[in-house]
């Protein structure tokens, strides 16, 4: 499923929410933008606003995992797929979505972590 903006901090919040509610997620994941260093530029400061007014309209975690690159490693995959310019356009964010939820995924299965201890890669907002 992807969700369109809804046009404002508010309604996008409550739109999250209730996909969490309805889906009965025990957590809920935000791919963190960090810079190539590492660092929180102003993308990144948006995305905690975003999570940390969720945080207070959810009953589970917010967690955040690092989404660097998932937008060309997404690219690059519908390309190697074959995806036409035009319909990769479509579906680059929500590819880089699944594959920031599958690099989470994975990193729990790896390492026999429960979602609140990912070590540094990961925050919880709680």
């Amino acid at each position: 499923m992807t969700l369109t903006r809804a046009g404002g901090l508010r309604r996008d919040v409550a739109a999250v929410a209730a996909v969490a509610a309805e889906q009965e997620a025990d957590a809920v994941l935000v791919g963190l933008p960090l810079s190539l260093d590492g660092g929180i530029g102003p993308q990144a400061q948006k995305t905690q606003g975003f999570a940390r007014a969720l945080a207070n309209r959810v009953a589970v975690p917010v967690v955040f995992w690092d989404e660097s690159l998932s937008s060309v490693e997404a690219s690059d995959r519908l390309i190697a797929q074959g995806v036409s310019r035009e319909k990769r356009r479509a579906l680059i964010d929500q590819t880089a979505a699944a594959l920031t939820l599958e690099s989470y995924l994975e990193h729990r299965r790896r390492t026999h972590a429960p979602r609140d201890a990912l070590g540094p890669d990961a925050q919880i907002i709680r």
